[in-house]
């Protein structure tokens, strides 16, 4: 990211925090105008329609054309240049979070022409969306443990980043229920191996909790840790030192599931499992194995993996989960894992 671009007007209502290298960036609100999407299906089937016609033509070029193409107009475009310098096929946590920004929030730096292009691609409105269906998840699934016990809320965030799913869940449930979370102690959790994205969640957070903020008054603390989700025992020491009446609730969104082998996707639920209480939920995102799905992976510098809905739901099963039915995101990616209740733990 370059360093101090000209401050960006800001917006009433919106929070603002600084990135490591001095970068002023709105705070993303699922509940503000600026940020909320009301997209109707039609609307949203449109646009896919319109990306898969721009992936056909796409299609028809040279790969070294394509390729060409693409380097000339990350000259022009800083999301263009986050995507290609997607490291191990892993767009950074500061990236995405450029890309959830939508066009109208971008700020001097990262607000050409092309950058806005980007920002309202179909991939970009989908991750948006992703974010506030997980948000709004996080926030249901909290809602009957809130409501029953006044011990701690404890977020656990698998490679968080920022941590806006964590941060817009308790936006929404202060606008909804602000009597669950009044006097308790609030904490976020992120384990991520990248230290920026968090820092600036941190920063974002602050920035919330400020007076005239949608957070102002609550007592909320965010940490980050070093993890590789490969290895387990950081996880384990986290959840093993919580206290007996917490509430606490796991996400990744963007993360262990679009990403993760089997191998370490089940040996995190297993963690989970094991250390969390019965009503703790897992909310995640996911890409489904569908031909249209396919066709995006062949242009995507990222490397997101694709399940058959099938396969997702054995690799949760042998874990001790079993997927929330009846609850879809408008583009299916954000899922809610409940515990089979003979394995529920506490």
């Amino acid at each position: 990211m370059s360093s101090r671009p000209p401050l960006p007007q800001r917006k009433p209502g919106v929070c603002y925090a600084l990135t490591d290298e001095g970068v002023e960036l709105p705070v993303i609100d699922v509940t503000h105008p600026a940020f909320r999407l009301d997209l109707s299906a039609g609307d949203l089937a449109q646009r896919l329609k319109d990306h898969v016609r721009m992936m056909r033509r796409r299609e028809r070029l040279p790969a070294f054309l394509g390729r060409l193409l693409m380097r000339l107009a990350s000259r022009r475009s800083a999301l263009i240049r986050g995507i290609l310098g997607a490291e191990g096929g892993f767009l950074s946590g500061m990236n995405t979070y450029l890309m959830k920004l939508g066009p109208a929030n971008l700020v001097p730096g990262f607000s050409s022409r092309v950058d806005r292009q980007v920002a309202d691609s179909f991939p970009a409105v989908a991750a948006r969306i992703r974010l506030q269906e997980a948000a709004r998840r996080l926030a249901l699934g909290l809602a009957p443990a809130l409501a029953a016990r006044p011990g701690p809320l404890h977020f656990v965030n698998i490679a968080g980043g920022p941590a806006s799913d964590s941060l817009n869940a308790l936006i929404l449930l202060r606008s909804a229920h602000p009597e669950w979370l009044e006097g308790r102690r609030i904490h976020i959790h992120v384990l991520d191996l990248h230290r920026d994205a968090p820092r600036f969640g941190a920063r974002a957070l602050a920035a919330l909790c400020a007076e005239g903020g949608p957070l102002s008054g609550l007592t909320v603390a965010f940490g980050q840790r070093d993890y590789d989700w490969s290895d387990t025992r950081v996880l384990r020491e986290l959840l093993a030192g919580l206290e007996p009446d917490s509430v606490v609730v796991g996400s990744s969104e963007g993360g262990l599931f679009n990403y993760g082998s089997d191998q370490a996707i089940r040996a995190n639920l297993v963690a989970l499992r094991e250390a969390t209480p019965a009503d703790f939920v897992m909310v995640g995102s996911l890409s489904w194995d569908t031909p249209r799905a396919r066709r995006f992976r062949r242009f995507s510098q990222i490397a997101v993996r694709d399940f058959t809905r099938e396969a997702f739901e054995s690799l949760a099963d042998e874990a001790g989960w079993a997927l929330e039915q009846g609850i879809h995101s408008p583009t299916r990616q954000v899922v809610c894992l409940v515990k089979r209740p003979d394995q529920s733990s506490q």
